[in-house]
């Protein structure tokens, strides 16, 4: 079993990361090494061209990262990430899904993949997470 009991309890905890949450970032599903956010893309999240803001496709791989690594190992921060842009968002709403890739005693290794309702591939993150000692 994961530290959080269930999504609603990782919802309410993460309700304290207020950028990510104020700007539409939502916990789907959480699971015990994995977890999905989602987050409606408005006009907010648009550069001057018109695509989604890299800053907001990083912020939405970010918490999908933060719960699922938190759920494994409480507290986790991140050590390091990476990010790659494959495609402009077609579609309107965005969902990243994190999954544990290497569990190891005082980091962990988290692929984020982010994709479009469009069914495109939008970026992937690959994060390094660091284990607080409690």
């Amino acid at each position: 079993m994961g530290h959080f009991n269930n999504v609603e309890e990782a919802r309410e905890f993460f309700k304290g990361d207020k950028f990510a949450t104020d700007n539409g970032v939502f916990i789907e599903e959480l699971g015990e090494d994995s977890a999905v956010c989602s987050l409606k893309i408005t006009d907010g999240h648009r550069n001057a061209v018109g695509g989604v803001m890299g800053g907001a496709i990083f912020t939405l791989a970010d918490l999908a990262f933060s719960a699922a690594a938190n759920n494994l190992h409480f507290p986790t921060v991140a050590l390091q990430s990476s990010i790659n842009f494959l495609s402009g968002a077609k579609g309107d709403t965005l969902t990243a899904k994190a999954v544990c890739k290497k569990d190891g005693g005082t980091t962990s290794i988290f692929n984020v993949d982010i994709t479009d309702n469009a069914g495109r591939d939008i970026a992937q993150v690959v994060f390094t997470g660091f284990k607080l000692r409690r």
